[in-house]
């Protein structure tokens, strides 16, 4: 003890404000163009930041139909990569970084199910989605999709959390 420092009792503390920060998450969260087109946007932020996901970093931007294939790439052999990158860029969308505990898991629950026909009451899809394609919202599936997802998007420096 160095003049009233307790050096175990500062190391704990340390440690705690570490454990803390390890358990929270960064996903990447899309308000897609038909979310855009129904003036939802606020109502969709807002639920985030009410079940403890913040807003990190957000930008309102437009696609090309290349932007679109470039961050959909991992679907270009299945039947509805056209018609979905079409749809993503055929007017602005949202794309925010989500940070908080398990946001991963947090921001999919709080979307719901892909289909909103099989979305659960209260979730954003079930909302405000028009069909399995035009579902309003994306958002990361796990810690490795978020990384690729949210370099896509944003840069060091545009991520404030």
């Amino acid at each position: 003890m160095y003049r009233g420092f307790d050096k175990s009792e500062n190391t704990e503390k340390i440690k705690g404000k570490i454990s803390r920060r390890k358990l929270l998450e960064r996903t990447l969260s899309i308000i897609k163009p038909d979310g855009v087109e129904k003036k939802v946007v606020g109502e969709i932020i807002s639920r985030f930041e009410k079940n403890g996901l913040n807003v990190v970093a957000m930008k309102r931007i437009k696609l090309s139909k290349a932007d679109a294939e470039g961050f959909y790439a991992v679907h270009k052999e299945r039947p509805f990569f056209g018609s979905l990158t079409d749809f993503m860029s055929r007017g602005p969308i949202v794309v925010m970084v989500l940070e908080g505990e398990g946001a991963i898991a947090k921001n999919r629950e709080i979307m719901g199910a892909t289909n909103p026909e099989e979305a659960a009451e209260g979730t954003i899809r079930k909302d405000f989605a028009t069909n399995i394609e035009e579902n309003t919202v994306h958002g990361s599936d796990a810690p490795e999709t978020a990384a690729f997802e949210i370099g896509y998007f944003f840069n060091a420096l545009e991520i404030n959390g």
